[in-house]
Formats: structure tokens, C-alpha cells, sequence
């Protein structure tokens, strides 16, 4: 994915949330920062827009190769994080999600015809 350092915000989150998608689906992502003419000469304006990247995505991703300045572009090469999208994939189990013991479910009350809004029939 390319960024450019004078990029717009929603220029960033759009492209940032292409990288989430592609790093979801088990791809790795090379982000590279295009510099033009005089930005050159300014790389922490590209580094922290690499940097912010990589924080948005630290969910689903790990930094495979850190930035690092080649000629007019500096590039950063981002790998899926399994271990934190195989986390965010299986929720947490509360206690109250688990099946009930058969002891458990014996002492629980049922609900009655007026809690569950069924109308009740004469037998």
C-alpha cells in the first residue's frame, strides 16, 4: 500500500482499513511512503505516518521488517499476528455462556406463561 507523507486523514484511514482487510485474510502488506522532491529530507514525516499504521493495524498484525529508508521511499513490510486474530475470533466464555449442569438446570426456575408472553389456555 503507498502513502504519501502529505496525506489527507481520510486518505489514511481508507487505505488503513484495506491493510486490516488484507492482513485478515492471511496476506502480508508492504506499506511504502513515496517522498517527492524536498520530503525527502524530512523521513520522520514518513515515519511517523508508518508508525501510525502499524498502531491502527497492532491488532491483527506484527511489523515483519521495520521502516527503513531506501532512496525516495521508505517501506515497512506488516504479517498477520495469528495468535491475535485467532483471539479476536474465539470470545472470551463468561459463566454464564457455558451449558448448565443437569443439577443446575433442575434448580433453575422456568419461566411462566406471563413471563414469556404467551397467552395461557385453559385446560
Amino acid at each position: 500500500m503507498k502513502y504519501r507523507p502529505k496525506i489527507g486523514q481520510g486518505d489514511f484511514d481508507t487505505k488503513t482499513r484495506k491493510i486490516e482487510e488484507f492482513l485478515g485474510e492471511g496476506h502480508k502488506v508492504k506499506v511504502t511512503i513515496m517522498f517527492r522532491g524536498r520530503e525527502v529530507y524530512h523521513p520522520e514525516l514518513g515515519m511517523k505516518i508508518l508508525e501510525d499504521v502499524a498502531e491502527k493495524v497492532s491488532g491483527v498484525a506484527k511489523i515483519e521488517a521495520s521502516p527503513k529508508l531506501d532512496g525516495r521511499n521508505m517501506t515497512m513490510v506488516l504479517a498477520p499476528d495469528r495468535k491475535a486474530q485467532a483471539a479476536k475470533k474465539e470470545p472470551p466464555k463468561d459463566r454464564d455462556e457455558r451449558p448448565a449442569s443437569p443439577a443446575e438446570a433442575a434448580a433453575m426456575p422456568t419461566p411462566d406463561s406471563s413471563e414469556t408472553g404467551t397467552p395461557e389456555t385453559p385446560a
